[in-house]
């Protein structure tokens, strides 16, 4: 299908001006295509061939809508750092409109980048090349992790200027997602007191992701809304903890209603294994350190329950978030067991995961490095495999760790080479490492979009060996480890 053939609804804009307003893109002057992702067009049925580069550069900028656009600016609030903000909204982007995807799935098009709307605030509604790569690599590779995200379909780049913490250009972004709908939508509606557009919001969500849910009241549908966020938050911060990832913006606006990574600025993923790691340089209080995201999502939580309390008990509020740190420790550890290759539960294996991680933290080893390297391990081999990621005096407590973990697989039912396999599929390769992502971007602002390519088609196979890549699996040195990154990303 050619983009020209694609057709978008609005069913979200057609809500009303209370949940927006209809603002048209500004365009590029001189756009150029940097890269078309053809794994978010392939979800579209989009065949990036049968267009050209300039066709794909004009419809990624706005300077063409699809069949069917009617760009809308949503409005929204949320609590920032713990703050309440009510001035927030898509201030540099535009839902484009909802399209169905090749299985009859539901798809929202937002361009990133289309210029100044109501909420823009001080802002200029623009985006970087910079940020655009960044949430563009993540998206994908996180998908490819089996982590819940929104999707990215294309950049756009161009020769315009954007100030921030220096002059860079400016670029755009056609990210796709399962909804754009965030905690803060609710809030919004709730702290502004329409409590009929907020009734709106829960009967169009419901339409939407619960469909089961249409004969029900409102009060249930708002019931079955605060689940089903409580349920996928904690799995998907269950995924973060595991994988090693920190959003580092874990604002209620940067919050998924369906439990989508969402909203992607200074995130990292560890190298040492940190978890007090703040990746936000914003972040002056360590808010949104690593170790403390399933608390900050939790509270979250929180605060979209209140915001559904005129709807709902102060009861039935508490007993469904009482049930969400269970649901973590039940998923988190699940996926901990998968990543040290036990297939089934022992009675031992939080104690010897958490003996690890203590132990990792101590030696300041390197988190992903150490799991791939342990997927290959076979027992009684000991140390040697792992020594240059522990310092001397930690040679010792990893040789007793690895003792231990000895001793657990041998009550696992799998022979060695099939659990290998397994954790070779579980532990991956190829993360998207800060200092390689800036690789990229450095590239990227050349004029060089080759290692973008390449390092994207990496991220979306990252447990593949792909021989003649090990550069972009190299450890990053010292200077490399704590790259400042910021919300402007």
């Amino acid at each position: 299908m050619r983009l020209s053939e694609l057709e978008l609804s609005n069913q979200y804009a057609s809500l009303g001006e209370p949940f927006g307003q209809f603002i048209q893109p500004k365009p590029f002057e001189h756009p150029h295509l940097v890269h078309i992702n053809p794994a978010g067009a392939a979800l579209l049925g989009l065949n990036p061939g049968r267009d050209s580069a300039q066709t794909w550069a004009e419809y990624g900028c706005g300077a063409r809508l699809f069949r069917g656009s009617r760009p809308f600016a949503m409005k929204y609030a949320g609590h920032q750092f713990g703050v309440y903000n009510p001035e927030l909204g898509d201030g540099r982007g535009l839902l484009l409109g909802e399209a169905r995807g090749i299985h009859g799935e539901r798809w929202d098009l937002h361009l990133k980048g289309a210029g100044k709307t109501p909420y823009s605030r001080f802002g200029d509604g623009r985006a970087v090349l910079r940020s655009t790569i960044r949430e563009y690599l993540c998206s994908e590779a996180m998908h490819a992790l089996g982590i819940a995200s929104t999707r990215a379909l294309c950049i756009i780049g161009s020769d315009e200027p954007v100030v921030r913490e220096k002059i860079e250009s400016g670029a755009m972004l056609i990210r796709l997602a399962r909804t754009h709908i965030r905690f803060g939508h609710f809030e919004h509606f709730f702290y502004t007191g329409q409590h009929e557009a907020l009734e709106q919001l829960v009967h169009f969500t419901c339409a939407e992701q619960l469909p089961q849910t249409a004969d029900l009241s409102v009060a249930e549908k708002a019931a079955a809304i605060l689940e089903m966020a409580m349920k996928r938050s904690a799995r998907l911060v269950a995924q973060w903890q595991a994988a090693g990832f920190a959003h580092g913006v874990l604002n209620t606006d940067n919050m998924s209603i369906i439990g989508d990574t969402f909203d992607y600025g200074p995130y990292g993923f560890l190298d040492d294994y940190e978890p007090g790691f703040i990746c936000n340089h914003s972040d002056h209080t360590g808010r949104y350190a690593f170790e403390r995201q399933p608390g900050v999502v939790l509270w979250n939580l929180n605060a979209l329950g209140h915001a559904l309390s005129g709807l709902l008990t102060r009861e039935a509020i508490v007993e469904t978030l009482q049930r969400f740190e269970p649901l973590l420790v039940q998923h988190y550890s699940g996926l901990m067991r998968a990543r040290l290759g036990f297939e089934q539960p022992g009675a031992d294996d939080d104690r010897l995961c958490a003996q690890l991680l203590k132990l990792l933290e101590d030696a300041s080893a390197d988190y992903p490095a150490f799991f791939r390297r342990l997927s290959r391990y076979s027992p009684g081999e000991g140390a040697p495999a792992f020594s240059d990621l522990f310092g001397a005096e930690q040679q010792a407590p990893l040789a007793d760790w690895l003792q231990r973990y000895d001793t657990r697989l041998k009550a696992e039912p799998r022979p060695d080479a099939e659990r290998q396999q397994a954790m070779l599929r579980t532990n991956p390769k190829f993360i998207l490492r800060n200092f390689l992502a800036q690789r990229v971007i450095d590239a990227a602002e050349g004029g060089d979009f080759a290692p973008l390519d390449r390092f994207m088609s990496l991220l979306q196979a990252p447990f593949d060996e792909h021989s003649g890549n090990d550069e972009w699996a190299a450890l990053p040195g010292t200077a490399q480890k704590h790259l400042p990154i910021s919300c402007s990303s």
